[in-house]
């Protein structure tokens, strides 16, 4: 299972489409102070995060997830406007494992939900 943490409607509906498709499950989270407790809740095999969210606050949730031994394991992956390289840094000063730009997401969108 893939817990994905945006609120953004398109990539949402990109990344529902795309789970539907491959008959594989996604949960969305959407409130920022529910991440770490979904996560622990759910233990998705990867956390997908909208790193430009400001809502979601991700790069606390990311850190929080990090800094906890039982969650630090399981793997997370940003997207981000390509452009916004102080995002990105940010991203990896918290710990993400892996960023990509938000046009490579929407290409590699299978590889990721099937992976997760």
């Amino acid at each position: 299972m893939v817990l994905c943490v945006l609120d953004d409607l398109l990539f949402s509906v990109k990344i529902s489409t795309a789970a539907k498709v491959l008959g594989a499950p996604v949960y969305f989270e959407r409130k920022a102070d529910s991440v770490v407790d979904t996560v622990r809740d759910k233990r998705p095999a990867l956390v997908i995060f909208d790193l430009n969210s400001i809502k979601l606050r991700p790069l606390d949730a990311i850190a929080l997830l990090k800094a906890d031994p039982d969650l630090r394991t399981i793997p997370t992956l940003g997207f981000v406007s390509h452009a916004d390289a102080a995002t990105i840094a940010a991203a990896r000063q918290a710990g993400i494992d892996e960023v990509i730009a938000r046009s490579a997401f929407v290409d590699r969108l299978p590889e990721l939900i099937t992976r997760g």
